[in-house]
């Protein structure tokens, strides 16, 4: 996948290609076993509520309404900090969700408990956004 196609997918064609990295990554499926959670990706321009089952994408509600599909936690940041995260090679404090959040960019929100409980997996997860891009986002 070059890097023009992973910049213009629709938030749709994102969706199915995050599904189908997830599903087919053998380090979450090594370690995603009890990955069974709900989690909103804010992307400021588009949000994703990625439903977890036994670390196999079970649904991604793209741009849900507020009561349309419930999660446990959030991962919020604007659209130029998840444009950092899909680059192959992100620059600093880009490279993950701990890092991002201490430019106060990045906020975590929900049940933490929940996150930290599928860390490993929700860490590999957002790694796979070097490969699938992130959906187009305002620049």
């Amino acid at each position: 996948m070059t890097a023009i196609t992973k910049t213009t997918m629709s938030p749709q064609e994102w969706a199915e290609a995050f599904t189908q990295a997830n599903d087919q990554d053998p380090e979450i499926d090594a370690h995603g076993k009890y990955f069974t959670c709900s989690y909103l990706l804010d992307m400021e321009d588009h949000l994703f509520v990625i439903r977890m089952n036994a670390g196999k994408v079970a649904e991604i509600a793209v741009d849900p309404g507020p009561l349309d599909a419930a999660y446990q936690f959030a991962i919020k940041a604007s659209s130029a900090t998840w444009r950092e995260f899909a680059q192959p090679m992100p620059k600093p404090m880009f490279h993950g969700i701990w890092s991002a959040t201490f430019q106060r960019d990045m906020r975590l929100e929900g049940e933490i408990l929940v996150l930290m409980q599928n860390l490993r997996c929700v860490t590999r997860q957002i790694e796979l956004l070097r490969t699938t891009g992130v959906p187009c986002l305002a620049p």
